[in-house]
């Protein structure tokens, strides 16, 4: 029996052994202090104190210090924030630091218990801790003097009308105004554009008509080989007069558009057969490189005069009636 108690007490021993040798030769090692303090005792309710977590480690390597992990609120205290942990002093000795803002809402002599700091050993996973002691901070209220009597409520007071408080409307509004003067100057001062008034031809469109195929007769065009530009000055002077005497785009049209379009006019679309006969010669020869004959030539250049002719205004008309008329009595 006393073998088996002196066998259980030797592995009780070398297992405790086993387990506190990190944590020695840690101790041996370094030596580590934590310190927790506070930039004030007493505050009042609402006001902030600084507390400040300290860890000075001596022969610090292969030591890793962590910091205890502060709650949001503990103990009558809110964090209303905390800085990163700080590291100062060189190879023998190094300083550990954190600074943590608390404020307090509620009156009384509280206590900002102890924190625990860790100290682990990188090479053998050894971790120590060390405890920091408890701190009390008394929370105060606003000190009333009871034995004052107590004064009215004061009614409230208008503050005095202050021109830089209202600057940039100001200029703003200066700015609209300026700038409205200048419109209104620029408007007024540019000059009119004049309406452009239509010229009146100096001679009726039906002589104009009628003195320009003459003129493209005597040139004699297709004559000398130039069928094209023969064609194109023909049917130019004519859709030209059609433009000038019945307000139609002629020049801006296609034959068949223009063929469609000459139909309200009744006196032009008595001549659409022949103009549709003109037109088709005249399409052939400037765009399919047709050549008419020398009688076709001579035939479409015929039927532009008969087109102008039968188109000539009623005034024209009957002025040229007379004119012929006066002829007649004075042959004998």
């Amino acid at each position: 029996m006393s073998k088996q108690i002196i066998v259980k007490s030797i592995f009780l021993f070398a297992l405790l052994g086993y387990v506190l040798s990190p944590i020695s030769s840690l101790a041996q090692q370094s030596s580590v202090r934590v310190v927790a303090s506070t930039d004030s005792g007493s505050i009042r309710i609402g006001e902030q104190v600084k507390l400040r977590l300290s860890a000075t480690v001596e022969q610090p390597g292969g030591l890793t210090v962590v910091f205890p992990q502060v709650p949001d609120s503990f103990s009558h205290f809110e964090v209303v924030s905390r800085s990163k942990p700080d590291t100062a002093g060189d190879n023998n000795t190094k300083i550990f630091s954190q600074t943590i803002i608390l404020t307090s809402f509620d009156s009384g002599h509280w206590d900002i218990p102890a924190f625990r700091f860790d100290v682990v050993q990188n090479a053998g996973g050894g971790t120590d801790s060390a405890f920091t002691s408890t701190l009390w901070v008394d929370v105060n209220t606003v000190s009333v003097d009871t034995t004052k009597a107590f004064k009215p409520i004061k009614s409230v007071r208008s503050v005095g009308w202050n021109f830089w408080d209202y600057w940039l409307y100001f200029a703003i509004g200066i700015s609209v105004v300026i700038i409205g003067i200048g419109l209104w100057v620029y408007f007024r001062s540019k000059p009119k554009k004049e309406v452009v008034k239509p010229v009146v031809p100096l001679i009726a469109p039906y002589d104009a008509a009628l003195q320009l195929l003459q003129q493209l007769r005597g040139e004699k065009l297709w004559q000398q080989g130039d069928v094209k530009q023969y064609y194109t000055r023909l049917t130019d002077i004519l859709r030209a007069y059609f433009e000038q005497q019945f307000n139609i785009p002629a020049l801006e049209q296609t034959s068949e558009e223009l063929l469609q379009h000459i139909k309200p006019v009744t006196i032009l679309n008595q001549q659409r057969d022949k103009l549709r006969s003109l037109l088709t010669v005249a399409d052939l020869a400037k765009f399919a490189k047709l050549h008419p004959t020398p009688d076709e030539h001579e035939a479409a250049m015929q039927q532009a005069i008969e087109i102008v002719e039968w188109t000539k205004p009623a005034v024209e008309k009957a002025a040229g009636s007379v004119e012929a008329g006066k002829e007649e009595i004075k042959q004998p």
